[in-house]
């Protein structure tokens, strides 16, 4: 705890200090002018998602502040909500105090500097993707093999991403492991963290000359496999501004650019087009009574919140709009 105080009073305003109070375990601050408050802290050598869960769950006693050697961004994000502090070797700190008053917040390394001390969880891959879709898209629970047979995974990939997922609280599991809950807001954003938009397959930028209305109209019934995720896909459901830039997945760039006349530029593009690593982002589409095929809903969402400009910003109205309307998306 003496190396959260250094790094704590190094973030201090000027004349503010930090102590460690070695006969309780608490940790003192003091203002310039004398007034101090002492915190409860919790020390830890790692903390996972569900133990901040548990925490909070028990209400009663939630330390005034956290320490620990790293805390990942999801335990950053749980503990800002709770209200309770924290602050990490990395430097990572938030601390809010009424009296005296104090608010510190900065950002310090987003990866474990020390993966050995825990084993990776990325959600990164198309058979990650397609679980994540599955368990966000379906209220009823679902057991290993049910779940591998729909995502065409083998159990023991399931098996293992679960217990993952379990570990950081984005699902919940009967005793017999059957996944009963999921967290589909968090792990959406934790799946988006993990894969981002670029990372989905190659990529290519053009320009509609007629502009992407004219691509649109063209795109109704068009006999070409594809879906159209970003900024257009959530103008069906939430908009926040005019989309400019149309993202689409494609099963081939230069068939797709060929057929709706695309001319590949680095400058001024209105469409970017993807060929996704994982087929079924396009298989998967939901056709509507136009003949436009639209990616799923959770891909859209976890596309948007990664990409440019007012992406992220559309991706939390999605989410919202999600939130508000489970029944017309979750069955």
């Amino acid at each position: 705890m003496k190396n959260a105080a250094e790094i704590l009073e190094k973030r201090l305003p000027e004349g503010w200090k930090a102590r460690v109070l070695s006969s309780s375990g608490r940790l003192r601050i003091v203002a310039p002018d004398g007034r101090r408050s002492e915190l409860a802290v919790l020390l830890r050598n790692r903390l996972a998602p569900r133990e901040v869960v548990a925490l909070i769950r028990e209400g009663e006693g939630l330390p005034d502040l956290v320490v620990a050697p790293y805390l990942s961004p999801s335990v950053r994000r749980r503990l800002a909500e709770a209200r309770v502090g924290y602050v990490d070797e990395t430097g990572n700190i938030r601390l809010s105090l009424t009296e005296p008053g104090l608010f510190i917040e900065t950002a310090g390394a987003n990866r474990d500097p020390d993966p050995k001390r825990r084993p990776s969880r990325s959600l990164a891959g198309a058979k990650a993707g397609r679980i994540v879709r599955t368990l966000c898209k379906h209220k009823d629970g679902w057991g290993v093999r049910e779940i591998a047979d729909a995502t065409a995974t083998s159990p023991g990939y399931v098996s293992r991403l679960l217990a993952n997922l379990d570990c950081e609280a984005l699902i919940e599991r009967d005793k017999r492991g059957r996944v009963q809950d999921v967290d589909w807001r968090r792990l959406i954003e934790r799946w988006a963290e993990s894969a981002p938009l670029v990372s989905r397959g190659r990529s290519r930028y053009c320009i509609a000359p007629r502009g992407l209305n004219a691509v649109m109209a063209a795109l109704q019934g068009a006999n070409l496999q594809y879906s159209v995720t970003g900024s257009f896909a959530t103008q069906r459901y939430a908009s926040v501004a005019p989309a400019r830039l149309l993202h689409t997945y494609v099963t081939s760039i230069e068939t797709f650019s060929s057929e709706m006349s695309l001319k590949e530029t680095d400058i001024g593009a209105n469409v970017m087009l993807i060929e996704p690593k994982d087929a079924s982002i396009i298989e998967d589409a939901d056709i509507d009574e136009k003949g436009i095929r639209w990616a799923p809903l959770v891909q859209v969402a976890a596309d948007l919140l990664t990409s440019q400009g007012r992406g992220p910003a559309e991706g939390e109205a999605l989410l919202d709009w999600m939130a508000d309307n489970e029944e017309a998306w979750r069955g």
